[in-house]
């Protein structure tokens, strides 16, 4: 992927959902509820996960999680501990 190929929006076309301190099913309960109720201008949610302590919420955001808004999934290279998810 180029430079080029990055979709850049602006800061209130995103949106920042903390998965911190839950465990797997409610973490993807919430990612649901946040991704469903987000309004149409958002494009992207910048999922907090973290890596450090265990990666079963990282592994689901990344290999599991669906929902028919999210276009698109890419992991950041600054910060492993989250992942952006592209929206419609």
């Amino acid at each position: 992927m180029g430079l080029g190929d990055l979709m850049l929006v602006s800061r209130e076309e995103i949106i920042e959902v903390n998965l911190h301190n839950m465990h797997v099913l409610e973490a993807k309960a919430f990612l649901e509820l946040e991704v469903s109720r987000a309004l149409p201008e958002i494009k992207e949610v910048h999922v907090i996960h973290g890596y450090k302590k265990g990666q079963a919420i990282l592994n689901m955001v990344r290999r599991e999680f669906r929902h028919k808004r999210v276009t698109g999934m890419r992991k950041t290279f600054f910060n492993l501990g989250m992942t952006i998810l592209e929206l419609y």
